[in-house]
């Protein structure tokens, strides 16, 4: 399957901006590129790519006080399968045999107090089977506890705060989940990338990059997605972190106000977009 993915974004800088922007696919999909994935910045400033600490395509620039415009238009190739089912075998493995890169992703973080939900998250799972079922299970709680709606969406609500008043976007859907699992020592991170209706019902709102999680889980990250909570086709991986802070689109180090905003996922048929 070929997927046509891209974007359109344009902020107003009040003043000249530094900027770092997460907007490639990340490393790990490269390959799978079918295009060249060429961001184009208009006007034209130059943008010097780097790798973070987690592994992703970052680029930096400065914007010119003025409107800065970031478009892009690619095709991907994916396997076209819906996400991997139950994987029964991918243990939970004891904390002292986890790789050394997975022990950060047990800790704390800007949006993920696992201190606060930590015994609220034994109390819900503590009886579920450990590895895969548990955290099923602390998706299918959080699918079925959260209500979505955009409305809801605020760049400062934590896990704890969604818990609290049980609403959000996709994003708080998946830092709830993250910090439950946790809570229960399951090495989890928040990721985000491009996830089109495909397969599914078109969405009645506007196209979006979208955010789920992975576990670790026997030897290797798996995806989970407590907003969709079913099987998927099309994720199309752009960065991972601790939680949304280290995979923000765009840090604008200044005023940046967001003019437009359109992303594209969508399906190609005989090199047209379905």
């Amino acid at each position: 399957m070929i997927i046509k993915i891209g974007f359109d974004i344009e902020f107003k800088l009040l003043g000249p901006t530094p900027m770092v922007v997460m907007l490639y696919v990340h490393p790990s999909r490269r390959a799978d590129l079918r295009t060249e994935e060429n961001l184009v910045v208009t006007p034209n400033v130059p943008v010097t790519k780097f790798t973070d600490f987690y592994g992703n395509l970052c680029g930096r620039l400065v914007g010119p006080a003025s409107n800065i415009r970031f478009t892009l238009d690619a095709s991907i190739e994916d396997h076209g399968e819906p996400d991997r089912k139950q994987c029964p075998k991918a243990v939970q493995q004891k904390i002292e045999d986890l790789p050394d890169e997975a022990l950060g992703y047990l800790l704390a973080s800007r949006y993920c107090e696992v201190d606060k939900l930590s015994d609220i998250a034994w109390n819900l799972f503590g009886n579920t089977a450990p590895g895969w079922p548990r955290v099923q299970a602390i998706c299918d709680w959080v699918n079925q506890h959260i209500t979505f709606g955009y409305q809801y969406a605020d760049q400062n609500k934590s896990a704890f705060d969604v818990y609290g008043d049980g609403k959000g976007v996709c994003r708080d859907f998946n830092h709830l989940a993250v910090t439950f699992c946790r809570a229960m020592n399951i090495p989890a991170r928040y990721v985000t990338g491009y996830l089109g209706d495909i397969g599914v019902p078109a969405a009645p709102y506007p196209g979006d990059f979208s955010a789920w999680f992975e576990v670790y889980l026997g030897d290797r990250w798996h995806a989970f997605d407590a907003r969709h909570n079913c099987p998927r086709i099309g994720r199309i991986l752009i960065a991972a972190g601790r939680d949304a802070a280290d995979v923000a689109m765009t840090t604008n180090f200044g005023r940046a106000i967001l003019k437009k905003f359109v992303i594209v996922t969508d399906e190609m048929r005989n090199g047209i977009a379905a």
